[in-house]
């Protein structure tokens, strides 16, 4: 993969995508793709924005039982994301058959908890863990369950990092100095999260709602 930036491409608008796509082509390392995206242009736009020549973060956050997840990979063929999403939350099987029928070469990722989520949030749904406590334990299901790496905000990074020294750790929720965190509750700098650990940053709407995207992703890389 050629560089540590994700642009996220969330617009369900092909032109806009596209656009955005192109903007960015020489300095991002890959386009992150997700729900509002696909569910609108679905496989063939993945396609389209993949002739651009970047790698593609296909993030659908997949999370059903094991046979459900399993099949619905099977059918995204002949789709290759570099990367791919499930739900840590969704078990040890469903992330083992998963991981079993992602393409090969296709990174699967556990999403631990989401970076629009705090420990309040988690205490209303009957979690007992703060943050911390359930991306550790999240994080370390998704290891035993064979997956490459795992989701979660770069405050979570560096304590998963100690002890799964070759995981593949997506770090969304990022936000350069000054910018606002808009959804997004635990948020970090680009720079913080690659310090602790961080393979790859997810980062929207900080470049592609920039005058102009190109700059804003070199102004980023330059921090790092």
């Amino acid at each position: 993969m050629s560089g540590p930036v994700y642009v996220a491409i969330d617009t369900p608008d092909m032109e806009r995508a596209r656009a955005i796509g192109s903007a960015v082509l020489r300095h991002a390392g890959g386009l992150k793709l997700g729900l509002e995206f696909f569910v609108h242009n679905g496989r063939r736009g993945v396609m389209e924005m993949a002739e651009l020549g970047l790698p593609i973060f296909l993030d659908l956050k997949f999370h059903d039982i094991p046979n459900t997840v399993a099949k619905a990979i099977h059918a995204m063929s002949p789709l290759v994301p570099a990367i791919l999403t499930v739900h840590a939350g969704g078990g040890r099987a469903m992330m083992e058959d998963a991981k079993a029928a992602a393409p090969e070469g296709t990174k699967v990722v556990g999403v631990t908890v989401l970076t629009s989520l705090d420990s309040d949030d988690l205490a209303a749904v009957g979690c007992k863990d703060d943050q911390d406590g359930q991306v550790e334990r999240l994080a370390r299901l998704a290891r035993e369950s064979g997956l490459d790496g795992i989701v979660c905000s770069g405050r979570e990074v560096g304590q998963v990092r100690k002890w799964w020294d070759d995981g593949f750790f997506v770090v969304p929720g990022v936000r350069p100095e000054g910018s606002a965190s808009a959804d997004q509750k635990r948020v970090v700098t680009p720079r913080r999260a690659m310090d602790d650990g961080a393979s790859i940053l997810v980062i929207g709407r900080p470049v592609t709602q920039a005058e102009d995207p190109d700059r804003a992703l070199r102004e980023i890389a330059a921090t790092l």
